[in-house]
């Protein structure tokens, strides 16, 4: 889908912060679930924010399902179906934001918007900050059980697009793959967490992420997020030596995050500036 939008369009904005937006809203997130557990408390503000991206003119909407994961809604005390249930729920309250904004407007000089359902990594689902650093101490192979169930489970929710962001290192997104590749035209971006110009936070390099992803068919897109925006450009020259498709970028905004407390902190960068210079360096997918 996005091949096709960007045949017509020469970029695809993407969504912002969904957790900002709640907090705005007043809605804390410092617990073991992050943004998901509005999934359970409050669906109408999670379809609100959904719906105020796609009104300021998001192309693709994603998903609060980062931290959503059978394991963790288990060990917050929610049942295996009500887990369920609340993976699927987080694409649809995506997909009614979308239906309900095309009934009410006309978007013209624009693609209709889809509705990405975000993978958030591993480290998420510890809740430890373990997504900024990669080390596991698990195979290829766990990493893919891990994922395998939730990603069947949002697959039946029908998302346009599969967002596997912020992920550490490469084994963990060719694990990701893997069980992508077993869901039927299934389509997804990944995007790594980086701690430089030229590396993951998991010390890969980014072009070596680029080369082995380049050729397993559902990935639609690959690039960056969770970094810093200095790094941004280095990452997207980086990439592109290593394959054609796509570069999708939506960094942080100059903040630093603190697992502790899970806040971000510092200065924001101006970030008009900077999304100039990636689309310059060929960012095709910018949020």
């Amino acid at each position: 889908m996005i091949e096709d939008i960007l045949k017509k369009y020469p970029f695809i904005v993407l969504d912002g912060a969904f957790s900002t937006e709640l907090e705005r809203q007043g809605f804390s997130i410092n617990d073991e679930l992050w943004s998901a557990i509005a999934l359970y408390e409050r669906p109408d503000l999670v379809k609100a924010v959904h719906r105020s991206y796609f009104d300021a003119g998001s192309d693709i909407v994603t998903s609060a399902s980062y931290q959503a994961t059978l394991e963790g809604f288990e060990k917050k005390g929610f049942s295996r179906k009500e887990g369920r249930e609340l993976l699927i729920r987080s694409v649809q309250l995506v997909q009614e934001a979308r239906d309900e904004f095309l009934a009410e407007s006309s978007p013209e000089r624009r693609p209709v918007p889809l509705a990405a359902a975000s993978v958030g990594p591993y480290g998420a689902f510890l809740a430890d900050g373990s997504e900024y650093k990669g080390h596991y101490g698990k195979t290829r192979e766990e990493l893919a059980d891990f994922h395998r169930e939730r990603l069947h489970i949002l697959a039946e929710a029908g998302p346009d697009i599969f967002a596997c962001e912020t992920i550490p290192c490469l084994l963990e997104a060719l694990a990701e793959t893997d069980v992508l590749s077993e869901i039927k035209n299934a389509s997804a971006w990944v995007s790594f967490s980086c701690k430089d110009g030229l590396h993951t936070c998991g010390d890969d390099y980014i072009g070596d992420c680029a080369k082995a992803l380049d050729p397993i068919p559902c990935v639609k897109a690959i690039g960056v997020n969770c970094t810093a925006p200095e790094y941004v450009e280095s990452l997207i020259l980086e990439i592109r030596k290593y394959t054609s498709k796509p570069v999708v970028v939506y960094p942080n905004s100059g903040e630093h995050y603190d697992p502790s407390d899970k806040t971000w902190g510092g200065a924001a960068a101006d970030y008009a500036d900077f999304v100039k210079i990636w689309q310059k360096a060929g960012a095709r997918l910018i949020g």
